[in-house]
Formats: structure tokens, sequence, C-alpha cells
């Protein structure tokens, strides 16, 4: 794509992007209480004052208000026009790595839940099921449209269909099995439900090659900042810590280099084969 294209592409999808991390802000705050994500419109949550569509736009509605309340004044959190950012260079770095493709459009639905799961990972220690669950058919249904578009070929979209749910199962199993070794040798859960539910969604997406390698990533990402924690605020062992967040960075991290990662390993173990 030449240049000329790209930068004003670039913005589009940007702003896309952010408009879309503004939704998912509210999503990550009513979902979890129980809130529809729909009714009522965006407003302050201490004065209940509904937002000017001018003070809703995504990161400069923040910065025109100087991070309060227009009309109460109660602080804003940092954390909502950094969502919004995240999310839209999320959303330019899909685009520029899958160009004008289904693969974008599938990917950046993915980036998005998997966003949302880690902010309320965060927030609340859980993974929703209606979060989970759906993002596991939209998976699904995502990788038959893939299996189907290039030919439209019905065993193509078969064979999309059994590698999605193959690897939701593995997914699924492969956590399931940590869960209860580690309850065995911990004497308590060692995971929560929700990280089995999570794995499921990503294996779906991903397959089980690629969900191996994104849950391997997790493990050492989890081990490295547990260790750092630990260290740095003298905190027992114990102490719980979110793997939602690890298990989506990794998925990110095996979306954007998975195949070259696997190529890597592959040359430096098998080299002759």
């Amino acid at each position: 794509m030449d240049i000329l294209m790209i930068v004003p592409a670039s913005i589009i999808v940007f702003v896309l992007g952010a408009s879309i991390g503004s939704f998912l802000n509210v999503v990550v705050y009513r979902l979890p209480a129980g809130l529809s994500i729909l009714w009522p419109p965006s407003r302050c949550p201490h004065c209940l004052n509904q937002l000017k569509a001018y003070d809703n736009v995504p990161v400069l509605g923040w910065i025109w208000l100087r991070g309060r309340c227009r009309y109460c004044k109660s602080k804003i959190s940092l954390r909502y026009p950094v969502v919004e950012a995240i999310t839209g260079l999320i959303f330019i770095l899909v685009f520029l790595v899958f160009k004008v493709s289904i693969f974008t459009i599938g990917y950046w639905a993915f980036c998005c839940w998997l966003l949302a799961l880690s902010l309320i990972d965060l927030d609340t220690m859980t993974l929703p099921n209606p979060l989970t669950q759906s993002g596991l058919v939209i998976g699904i249904i995502f990788q038959m449209v893939v299996g189907f578009l290039p030919e439209a070929s019905w065993q193509g979209l078969v064979n999309s269909l059994m590698r999605a749910i193959v690897g939701a199962v593995v997914g699924l199993w492969l956590f399931e099995a940590i869960t209860i070794i580690g309850s065995i040798a911990f004497g308590k859960a060692a995971m929560g439900a929700g990280d089995a539910k999570l794995a499921a969604m990503m294996g779906a997406w991903l397959g089980w090659r690629y969900l191996l390698l994104a849950s391997f990533i997790a493990c050492v990402l989890g081990a490295l900042v547990g260790s750092s924690v630990i260290i740095r605020s003298r905190q027992k062992l114990a102490q719980k810590m979110p793997f939602g967040p690890f298990l989506a960075l990794g998925s990110v991290i095996t979306l954007f280099a998975g195949n070259a990662i696997l190529l890597s390993y592959m040359k430096l173990f098998f080299p002759a084969s």
C-alpha cells in the first residue's frame, strides 16, 4: 500500500479503534456490575449527568475536560483515554500487518475481547462468562468464514470448523488439567475457572498449535512479573494474581509473531528437518 494511502487510512483506523475503545470502557465498567452496556448512555458515575457528544470524543474528550466531569468536577480516570488510545493503536497494527482483509476485521474483534477481559480480570479477578463464551462462538464462526471464503469450499469450512473446535477443546482440557494438578500439589485452587474458558476461546481463534505457544508465552511472562512483584513488595507466594492479562498478551504476541517464533524454534532445535 502506498505511503500516501497508509497515513490517512491509519488515521481513520485509529479513530475507529479509539471509538470502540470508548465502548470497551463501558463494557469493563458495567458488565461486572451487572448493568446494561447499552442503556443508559454514557454518564458521570458520581453526579449521573449524561455526557455531551463532544465530551465523549475518544481521547480528546478527556483532554478537553482536563480529566474532570464538566458538571461535578469529579476526577475522570486516566485509564479511559489510555484504553481508547491503546485500542486505536492495536487497530492500526492489525491493519498494517493484515491489510484490507477478513483477517483484519476478525483480529480487531479478537483483540477487543482480549483487552476487555484483561481489564475486567485486573479489576475483579474474574473473567465473565458472557465475554469468554461469546468470544468462543465468534472465533469459531470466524474460522468457518476464513475456511469457506477463498474458494467457496465447504470442505474448507468443515476443516476450519474442526480446527477451531479442536483448539477450543485443547485449551479447555489443558487448563482444567493444570487446575486439577495445581490443586492437588498446593492443596488449593491454582487457577480460576475463567482462565480455562479464556484458553478455549483462544484455541478457537488461534488453533491448538498457536494456543500452546500463546500459553507458554503467558506462563513465562506471568512467572517473570509475579517474581518481580514478590521480590519488590515482599509479598507471599500465596498472593493471588490475575492470569487473564498474560494469556491475552501471549495471544497478541502469537497473533503477530507466532509463525516467526515457531520457525526460529524449528531452525534452532531441528536444523536438518
